[in-house]
C-alpha cells in the first residue's frame, strides 16, 4: 500500500467537533458584539474622526462591546480553525490565551479582596468620573441611569454627587434648568405611572433631606453595589465558578485534542523508497534485470 502507514493511533471525533461546534458560536458573538461596536462609534461620529476618542471625558460603554467582541472573535477563530483543521499552532494559541484570561481573572479576585478598600475608592473616583461627562455621551447617559434605576441609587455615596456635573450643580452661577437636580433614575417610581417623568428630579437637592427621601433614592451606588453583592453572593460566586470551570475544560479539551493529533502523526511513517528495496533472488536467466 503507498502513502503513509497508519499504526493505531486516532483523533478523536467527538473532541475535535465538539470544540469546533462551541466555538463557533463564540466567534459569531464574537462577530456581533464588534459589529455593535462598530455601529454605535458610527452613530457617534468616532469612525470619521478618531481624535474624537480623547474627546469623552468618562467611559465610553462601546468599550466594553469592543474589547468583549474582539477576545471571543480571536478566541473563537483560534478555536474552531484550530480544531477543523487540526492545527496544533492555533490549538496551542487557543488553550494559552484562555489559560492567560483564566489566570488574569484569578488574579483581578485576589486582589479585589485584599484591595477592597482600594478598590472601593477606585470605584468611587470612576462613578464621580463619570457623573461630570453624563451629558457627553448618550451611552454613558444610558449605562448611569441603569445603574442608578436597577440598584435604586443616586451618585456614588449620595445624591450630592451631582454637584460634579455642571448641569446639576447647585451653584449660584449655574443658568441650567436642571440647576440643583438629580437625574430621572434617581427618582422613585410611582407604580401607577405609565411614563416615565424625565422632570421629576428638578431642584430635588433645593430641598430639606426629609423631603428629598419622599422623591428620590438617597442613598449612594456603592453602597447599594455592595449590598447586591452581599445578598446574590452565592450566584456571584456559582458565575465565577462555573466561568473559570468553562475556561478550565476548554484547556483540557484543546490540549487533548493536540495530544491526539500529535500522537496520529508521529505514528505516521513514510514508504520505503524505491532505492531502499531488495532486489529478488538471481534468476539465473541471461536476460534478467538483476544480477548477484
Amino acid at each position: 500500500m503507498s502513502g503513509k502507514h497508519f499504526k493505531g493511533h486516532e483523533v478523536s471525533c467527538c473532541i475535535k467537533y465538539f470544540i469546533f461546534g462551541f466555538n463557533i458560536i463564540f466567534w459569531l458573538l464574537g462577530v456581533a458584539f464588534l459589529g455593535i461596536g462598530l455601529w454605535a462609534w458610527n452613530e457617534k461620529g468616532v469612525l470619521s474622526n478618531i481624535s474624537s476618542i480623547t474627546d469623552l471625558g468618562g467611559f465610553d460603554p462601546v468599550w466594553l462591546f469592543l474589547v468583549t467582541g474582539g477576545v471571543m472573535f480571536i478566541l473563537g477563530f483560534a478555536g474552531c480553525i484550530g480544531a477543523l483543521r487540526e492545527n496544533t499552532l492555533l490549538l496551542k494559541f487557543f488553550s494559552v490565551f484562555l489559560g492567560i484570561i483564566f489566570f488574569l481573572e484569578l488574579t483581578a479576585g485576589v486582589l479585589a479582596f485584599v484591595f477592597k478598600d482600594w478598590i472601593k475608592d477606585q470605584l468611587n473616583f470612576f462613578i464621580n468620573n463619570n457623573i461630570r461627562a453624563y451629558r457627553d455621551d448618550i451611552d454613558l447617559q444610558n449605562l448611569i441611569d441603569f445603574t442608578q434605576e436597577y440598584w435604586d441609587c443616586c451618585g456614588a455615596f449620595g445624591a450630592d454627587d451631582w454637584n460634579l456635573n455642571i448641569y446639576f450643580n447647585c451653584t449660584d452661577t449655574n443658568p441650567s434648568r436642571e440647576k440643583c437636580g438629580v437625574p430621572f433614575s434617581c427618582c422613585t417610581k410611582d407604580p401607577a405611572e405609565d411614563v416615565i417623568n424625565t422632570q421629576c428630579g428638578y431642584d430635588v437637592r433645593a430641598k430639606t433631606d426629609a423631603e428629598q427621601k419622599t422623591y428620590i433614592h438617597v442613598k449612594g451606588c456603592v453602597p447599594q453595589f455592595e449590598k447586591w453583592l452581599q445578598d446574590n453572593l452565592t450566584v456571584v460566586a456559582g458565575i465565577f465558578i462555573g466561568v473559570a470551570l468553562l475556561q478550565i475544560f476548554g484547556i483540557c479539551l484543546a490540549q487533548n485534542l493536540v495530544s491526539d493529533i500529535e500522537a496520529v502523526r508521529a505514528s505516521w511513517v513514510p514508504p520505503p523508497s524505491l532505492s531502499m528495496r531488495r532486489p529478488p533472488p538471481h534468476s539465473g536467466k541471461k536476460g534478467s534485470a538483476y544480477y548477484a
